[in-house]
Parts: C-alpha cells; sequence; structure tokens
C-alpha cells in the first residue's frame, strides 16, 4: 500500500497535468484564431483585388472615352474649318488630317471594345470568386466562434482545475511541496513508479539506495523524499 504522502502526491500530479494540459489548449487557440482571421484577410483580399480589377477596366474605358471624344471634337472642328478653306492643296491637307484622326479613332474604339470584353470577364471572374470566398470566410468565422466559445469553455475548466489543484497541494507539508515543485519545473510526471529496478520516468536504473528508500512503508516526515539517481524524479515502490 502506498504510503499517504505519496498518494497525495500523485493527487496532485493528477490535477497538476490536468492543469497542464488546459493551459496549453487556451494557450493555443489564440493562435489558431489568428490563423483563421488571416485566412479570412486573405479571403478579402482576393476579392478586393477582383473588384479593383473591375475598376480599373472601368477607368480605362472612361479614359478611352474621353480620348475618343475629343478626337471626334477635333474631326468635326477640321470639317468646319475645311469649308472655309478655298486652295485644294490646304483642303487636301485638311482632308488628310481628318483621316489620319479618324484612324486613331478607329483604333481607340476598337482598344474601347477590347476593354469592354475585359470588363465582362473580369466581372464574371469577380462575382464566382466573390460568391465562393464569401462562402469561405463564412465558414472561417464560423470557425472562430466555436474557437472562442472553447476558449472560454477553457477557461471556466481551468479555473475549476486550478481549485482542485489548490485542494490537492493542501495536505502536502511545504518542504515536500518545495521538492514537487522544483522538479515540476523541468520534469513531467514528477513522481514515478519503480519498475524493477528502472525509473518510470527516464527508465534508467536507481541505485540500491533509492531503491531501498522507496520500498519503505513508513516515511519520517523529516526524511527526504526518494528521487531518482538520473532525473530527480520523486520515485515509490508499487508493491
Amino acid at each position: 500500500m502506498l504510503n499517504p504522502l505519496i498518494q497525495a502526491l500523485l493527487i496532485l500530479q493528477d490535477r497538476d497535468l490536468k492543469r497542464l494540459g488546459l493551459e496549453a489548449q487556451a494557450k493555443s487557440v489564440p493562435g489558431d484564431i489568428a490563423r483563421v482571421e488571416q485566412k479570412i484577410a486573405e479571403e478579402k483580399a482576393v476579392i478586393e483585388a477582383s473588384r479593383m480589377e473591375v475598376r480599373e477596366l472601368e477607368t480605362k474605358k472612361k479614359l478611352l472615352e474621353t480620348e475618343i471624344g475629343s478626337a471626334e471634337s477635333k474631326v468635326a472642328l477640321y470639317r468646319t474649318q475645311q469649308l472655309s478653306i478655298r486652295k485644294n492643296d490646304e483642303y487636301q491637307a485638311m482632308g488628310h488630317q481628318i483621316e489620319t484622326v479618324q484612324a486613331e479613332i478607329a483604333e481607340l474604339e476598337g482598344r474601347e471594345l477590347e476593354v469592354m470584353y475585359s470588363i465582362d470577364e473580369a466581372k464574371n471572374r469577380f462575382v464566382a470568386a466573390e460568391a465562393e470566398l464569401k462562402a469561405n470566410i463564412s465558414g472561417h468565422e464560423g470557425r472562430i466562434a466555436m474557437l472562442r466559445e472553447r476558449e472560454a469553455s477553457l477557461g471556466a475548466e481551468l479555473k475549476g482545475v486550478q481549485a482542485e489543484v489548490a485542494l490537492a497541494r493542501a495536505p502536502v507539508e511545504p518542504l515536500k511541496l518545495r521538492v514537487y515543485d522544483r522538479i515540476a519545473v523541468r520534469n513531467h510526471p514528477v513522481v514515478v513508479a519503480i519498475h524493477g529496478d528502472k525509473c518510470g520516468g527516464c527508465h534508467l536504473k536507481v541505485s540500491g539506495e533509492v531503491e531501498s528508500a522507496a520500498r519503505g512503508k513508513t516515511v519520517d516526515p523529516l526524511a527526504q523524499l526518494p528521487t531518482c539517481d538520473q532525473c530527480g524524479r520523486i520515485v515509490y515502490w508499487e508493491g
């Protein structure tokens, strides 16, 4: 039968391990939320890039429309001026200028038509991408809601376990707690059984003195807790 001190330390260890597990889970949640939020930001950036593509094409179309309007005004002016020209060579020169501007208009209208096709294609891509990405974002937001619920649940559970840890520490005298706490900083589990002649923590052989101390049926309150020669964990004999 285990001595009361080892039993108390094993109970404390059980509560501590549960606490550590919950703390690790709670610590990971903010990172998980941040990663999902990053995905949402990326999805939104894709939507905005698609929207900007449409806007840029529409701006390009408006600029072309302005250029075409300016060129058409120039043609109208040239035609008006041509009516007042009396010399044949000057008349022909003006006609050549009109043809040149009309060729520019035709080229601009061709570019405008290409841009219009590009706008239609970009809009179709935007609509398709927006629908898919918004569905993804909705899923991500649902994931964040679940993570926040889990964070709150873990927080509440952790408070309960912390209270259990405090209760489990109460029966253990301060000197023994200091030994336990010192080991807990570097090693978990802190309290392990000896299997055969080996430590249940590091699986290395313990000395005869440590094994004898671990086999004791009672523990002197002033005595040191038996600890592994190799890893320093508290050891006990299961019997």
